[in-house]
């Protein structure tokens, strides 16, 4: 006669490498240019980094999907709840299993996080930015405070590290707005300032009819200007960080910049398509980049 079988103990650890796993799918799928700059860390911190883009992926699909503007805030409100569950020991779903742990072991503030949810519903209550100032918020919690996150993971020792982090954030975003100029008005979003646009004579009836003349030229090269001077600030990160991590935002610094590069050449032809690079020149900038990386840098300096 067999001996009664008893119900083994969870397995924990499957648990969260299941989490983890997950939330590369997810990286993989979305990610596109961050996913590639990623591949360059060591095992440990990119499945870092694979939870830390999961959760803000599962911010931004929040607000994304058709429902009224009252749905997405209470889905807002319902990350927050699981966020602070995240941080109390009371996870539930993959990407909060794998974030808690993350958060845990890279010491990652909780206000970073709410400040990605903050971003977020930064879209949903405002579509129009008067001056760069209030731009400027917007992008820091979109866009800079993921760099701040990442910057955990990565491992530095001076708070210098933190500046640049925000900097290349910046220009990444910068990039993008004026790469998705067109999109996003299609979506209701200006992201322009609007007292640029004024200064420069170019109006959204100009943006609705996609007039490319020589107003918007100098406006979008105005934008481009500012992102470069945020880029050459950014890079000023690498230095502080390991040989291992300092690839990454490498990597995803080059990526923009030549996405920007991009569209200083083409005139700011943005209105019409949308500027992206190959999947062969992706992996050429990353291969290149990660190398260039590898080599010895100067000390930052004090």
């Amino acid at each position: 006669m067999q001996p009664p079988t008893t119900e083994p103990e969870p397995n924990l650890a499957l648990d969260l490498e299941s989490a983890y796993e997950a939330c590369r799918t997810i990286t993989r799928r979305e990610a596109k240019n961050f996913y590639y700059a990623f591949l360059t860390l060591p095992a440990a911190k990119r499945r870092a980094i694979y939870a830390a883009y999961a959760f803000c992926r599962h911010c931004d699909d929040s607000v994304d999907e058709e429902t009224s503007h009252d749905a997405k805030l209470k889905a807002l409100a319902e990350l927050q709840t699981d966020l602070d569950s995240s941080y109390s020991g009371g996870a539930t779903g993959p990407v909060y299993v794998a974030l808690a742990d993350v958060a845990r072991n890279y010491d990652i503030p909780k206000d970073y996080f709410k400040e990605v949810i903050l971003g977020v519903e930064s879209d949903l209550v405002k579509d129009r930015f008067q001056n760069f100032e209030e731009l400027k918020i917007y992008c820091y919690r979109v866009a800079s405070v993921v760099g701040l996150i990442c910057l955990q993971i990565f491992g530095y020792e001076d708070d210098d590290a933190k500046e640049y982090a925000v900097d290349l954030g910046l220009a990444m975003q910068l990039t993008n707005i004026i790469r998705d100029v067109r999109e996003d008005f299609d979506m209701g979003r200006v992201y322009l300032p609007q007292d640029e646009m004024a200064r420069f004579g170019y109006s959204e009836e100009d943006l609705r009819m996609g007039v490319r003349n020589e107003a918007f030229q100098d406006l979008m090269r105005f934008q481009s200007q500012r992102a470069r001077e945020y880029f050459d600030r950014g890079f000023k990160l690498l230095p502080y960080l390991s040989r291992r991590s300092r690839a990454c935002p490498a990597v995803l610094g080059a990526l923009y910049s030549k996405v920007l590069d991009r569209i200083e050449a083409s005139d700011y032809d943005v209105l019409e398509s949308r500027v992206s690079l190959s999947k062969a020149e992706k992996i050429g900038i990353t291969a290149k980049t990660w190398l260039g990386s590898m080599l010895p840098l100067p000390s930052p300096l004090r």
